[in-house]
């Protein structure tokens, strides 16, 4: 079964998908291993990692120490350093985005382009996804890396033709991001409006605080939740199975 196909099968057995987010930056080493080991216990689909601009050289070394630790899936994020710089063969998949939301090259088909032979060699599963960057109250990593102005808050219609747009270029997932760190989560009527239109798996992620907001995006229309910031903060184990249940509604 590939990755992808795990993925959707948790949807339909659970009802969503927990993944968690390690930041290299912020995590590495024996902290990225108990991060890693946390998460899964507590039910966790997937790690994913990955951070906007990567400032450490430790990447390699930590996903090495991840792939030892947990036998759940590994998947690269990429983030604005571009994906040739990031991949390992110690990942199970890679998220291929492409920022569809903004206008620079760079991240529609460029880094894409760079990473195509490593991607190759490594024989990482590619799923290609479409990243849509969605305004917060401050300005995120990602916004300021990128150089892409995000989807206002209140215009859910431009994010849902966007989405629709990559559905019709045969991408694989839709990526509705706030932001590492975002002050306030993809507003529920944003994915409510992709949700309408497009079939996709849609992931939401950025800004989402505690395990009822969580389930508040899947309930609006999201089938896979990112949580990153929170659960780097506290790896209590109530605080992750509380993520857990709150995104595995359906847990048979």
């Amino acid at each position: 079964m590939s990755v992808y196909e795990y993925l959707l099968d948790a949807i339909a057995q659970k009802g969503a998908v927990f993944l968690a987010l390690n930041d290299p930056d912020k995590q590495a080493g024996d902290d990225a291993m108990a991060f890693a080991r946390h998460a899964a216990a507590a039910g966790a689909d997937a790690i994913l990692v990955g951070g906007s601009f990567l400032f450490t050289d430790q990447l390699h070394k930590t996903v090495a120490t991840i792939r030892a630790s947990v036998d759940c899936p590994l998947i690269l994020f990429p983030g604005a350093s571009g994906p040739a710089a990031q991949i390992s063969p110690d990942f199970d998949a890679i998220l291929l985005l492409s920022l569809v939301s903004g206008r620079n090259p760079e991240y529609l088909i460029g880094e894409q382009v760079r990473s195509a032979l490593w991607i190759d060699r490594c024989n990482l599963e590619s799923i290609p996804t479409a990243y849509l960057l969605i305004a917060s109250d401050t300005i995120t990593s990602a916004e300021f890396f990128s150089g892409v102005k995000p989807i206002p808050r209140d215009k859910p219609e431009i994010a849902m033709v966007h989405a629709l747009a990559a559905q019709q270029l045969g991408m694989k997932a839709v990526y509705l991001e706030a932001g590492s760190g975002a002050s306030n989560p993809v507003p529920d009527a944003m994915i409510a409006a992709v949700r309408e239109r497009v079939s996709l798996p849609i992931l939401v992620g950025g800004g989402i605080r505690d395990p009822q907001t969580a389930r508040q995006k899947l309930e609006a229309g999201a089938d896979m939740v990112v949580i990153g910031t929170v659960i780097e903060r506290s790896l209590a184990p109530s605080t992750l199975r509380a993520f857990s249940d709150q995104i595995h509604w359906r847990r048979s």
